[in-house]
């Protein structure tokens, strides 16, 4: 069974930094593509970014490019997310995503607020 874990998470404040990783385990296949979603407070969840493999090829949601930034970890399936210059508006519970033999997975989430 694939399971998926964030880390990273946390409080900071506005104009700081975080770096969440996501691990993918328990399974032996790659991931075709790897990503980020955010449910910020009380609204629904959103895209934020996403890595396919095969070619490191990258998107970004409007609202994050140029201050947030994707790669690939060292070990296999493991994903991460530079994010900089954070906004209040970045807080949100921030999900791992990654698309393992045609099925879409998930992780628990890991909570990001940006307050002063």
């Amino acid at each position: 069974q694939v399971q998926l874990v964030e880390s990273g998470g946390g409080l900071v404040q506005p104009g700081g930094s975080l770096r969440l990783s996501c691990a993918a385990s328990g399974t032996v296949f790659s991931a075709t593509a790897m990503g980020w979603y955010r449910q910020p407070p009380g609204k629904e969840r959103e895209f934020v970014t996403r890595i396919t493999t095969y070619n490191n090829s990258t998107i970004y949601a409007a609202s994050v490019k140029g201050r947030f930034t994707i790669s690939r970890g060292n070990a296999k399936n493991t994903v991460n997310l530079q994010m900089n210059s954070l906004k209040p508006e970045d807080t949100a519970v921030y999900y791992c995503n990654a698309n393992i033999q045609y099925s879409n997975h998930w992780g628990q989430g890991t909570q990001v607020t940006v307050s002063s």
